[in-house]
């Protein structure tokens, strides 16, 4: 099995490096590399970036060109880590550009580099997810794997159910 992991932003993906003016969130390095670091994978995979943003900053033009990068791979079976908050925009908007693949969305409400995070758990879901099915287009978060559009989200929790 190959997967490819593609890096578009969102919380798993956001560290908090101390600047000289205080603060703030930045983007680095993808999360899936140092969770799959951790893992030691028995699977070939690959690691790269579409883009960076918070995902509220995500607009079509961006879902196109996450779209069309995955029309172009060879891989058939790919890992989005996501912002939450517009995951299931995104997966929608896929769904109805990509065939014959399987794409599995996955995110975290705390970044990577948190201790407390829950972005190993749900990027293991996804793994799992890439291990069991061939094609359909799936959300994986808080312990839940359901077709993109069988999962919903309690806004009050931030949950997916």
């Amino acid at each position: 099995m190959k997967i490819l992991f593609l890096q578009t932003g969102g919380t798993i993906d956001k560290d908090y490096p101390h600047t000289t003016k205080g603060w703030a969130f930045e983007f680095g390095a993808p999360a899936v590399e140092r969770i799959l670091e951790k893992l030691n994978p028995s699977f070939e995979y690959e690691i790269q970036t579409v883009f960076q943003k918070d995902s509220l900053e995500i607009d079509d033009n961006d879902r196109q060109q996450l779209a069309d990068f995955i029309n172009k791979s060879d891989y058939d079976k790919i890992i989005i880590t996501h912002g939450t908050d517009t995951m299931q925009q995104t997966a929608k908007f896929l769904a109805e550009r990509i065939n014959d693949k399987l794409i599995v969305l996955t995110g975290a409400m705390l970044p990577e580099r948190f201790y407390n995070s829950e972005a190993s758990i749900n990027l293991g879901a996804a793994i799992a997810t890439a291990n069991l099915s061939n094609r359909g287009l799936f959300i994986t978060m808080h312990g839940i794997v359901k077709p993109y559009n069988e999962i919903d989200r309690n806004l009050q929790t931030g949950k997916f159910y």
